[in-house]
């Protein structure tokens, strides 16, 4: 079932560009709030998110963005910046009606389909009219409720809401969880993405640590998650700074590192999974995980790692997935075992495993 469509794209840039004309007649060339673009260059960006989508969504984009350049004609006023976000919203609107159920197209932050890419151009624009406003002195607008509850829902599953802390405010948390508020009890946000296409499984999701995420986590940092209160762990910590190493040896592909461990229930992160690498020209990975000690026991990284090979194994090159344990660690062997994978050998105090894809 769809979570946003076509409509709700119509909607964001209706109450959007409403109140963008309204403030038409101030000097746009300032900055916008928060943001190092003034508010001219912040609506042209707005206008090249819709028409990107657009045309992702319409080529089935597979592996970067269609090359194609927007800008305003030189002379462009606040009037005529807020004509190109409805036309182009406009082009959002129509690719996503128009695309069929099994349309899937390339974002950095996530294959996804046509309701993750309403999802995102819902996002765009509603931030960004906030940043515009703030910039030109209006702090008090806010969307209808709706909107940012269904964006929260389709593109940040990894953000705990509705728990006392953000009174069930969905745009205060939406503002938070992208870097540009307060919450209660909660440190502001440094480092944040959202993610289009987590790998689910019944009880836990897993987002891919992306290079600054994985990044600010080496450094210390929560990578825009919220953590159990004993994590992250330093296994996950260690995964993450492979990432940048991956990224420098030129080596990094997206999907193919370390993960974060989502519980479904409260949307806290309890701990790493993920692979070593791409696979190799044998068409074999290696994969390892990190649960924090409050959540083992529980079946959390069984679950998890069952979906993630899965996952794996729908991707091209994979034939062979391997994991290695020490001999001592037997709650670990228990794991492996569930999902699938079988002795391949044993030395030095450690137990290789290989799981094998079905259809080879």
């Amino acid at each position: 079932m769809k979570i946003m469509d076509s409509q709700d794209i119509d909607a964001a840039v209706s109450l959007t560009t409403r109140a963008l004309r309204e403030v038409a007649h101030l000097d746009w060339t300032v900055p916008a709030a928060g943001l190092e673009w003034s508010c001219h260059d912040t609506a042209v960006h707005v206008t090249e998110d819709f028409a990107a989508y657009a045309a992702q969504l319409t080529v089935r984009a597979r592996d970067g963005y269609v090359p194609l350049e927007i800008r305003a004609e030189e002379g462009t006023g606040p009037a005529g910046l807020v004509d190109m976000i409805e036309a182009s919203g406009g082009f959002l609107s129509a690719a996503v009606a128009l695309a069929g159920p099994g349309a899937r197209a390339w974002h950095p932050y996530g294959t996804a389909a046509a309701d993750g890419f309403a999802a995102m151009g819902i996002v765009e624009t509603l931030l960004h009219t906030h940043d515009i406003l703030g910039g030109l002195g209006v702090h008090d607008w806010e969307p209808d409720a709706d909107l940012p509850a269904r964006v929260l829902e389709r593109l940040f599953p990894h953000v705990p809401r509705g728990e006392g802390a953000d009174d069930g405010d969905a745009w205060r948390t939406l503002l938070w969880a992208t870097g540009r508020g307060e919450l209660p009890g909660r440190a502001r946000q440094t480092v944040w993405r959202w993610y289009a296409a987590p790998v689910v499984a019944e009880r836990v999701l897993l987002c891919d640590m992306s290079p600054v995420v994985a990044a600010d986590l080496h450094a210390g940092g929560t990578g825009g998650f919220v953590w159990a209160e004993d994590g992250p762990g330093e296994g996950t910590r260690r995964a993450a700074g492979s990432v940048t190493k991956a990224r420098e040896a030129g080596t990094y592909r997206p999907g193919w590192g370390p993960y974060v461990i989502v519980r479904a229930s409260d949307r806290r992160a309890i701990g790493g999974m993920g692979f070593h690498g791409a696979p190799d020209a044998d068409g074999r990975a290696e994969t390892g995980y990190d649960l924090v000690p409050s959540a083992r026991g529980n079946g959390y990284a069984t679950e998890a790692l069952k979906a993630l090979s899965a996952w794996a194994f729908g991707q091209p090159g994979l034939t062979l997935l391997a994991a290695t344990v020490d001999e001592d660690n037997a709650p670990s062997h228990g794991v492996l075992r569930r999902v699938g994978f079988t002795e391949a050998g044993t030395g030095e105090g450690l137990v290789r495993y290989a799981l094998r894809d079905a259809g080879v």
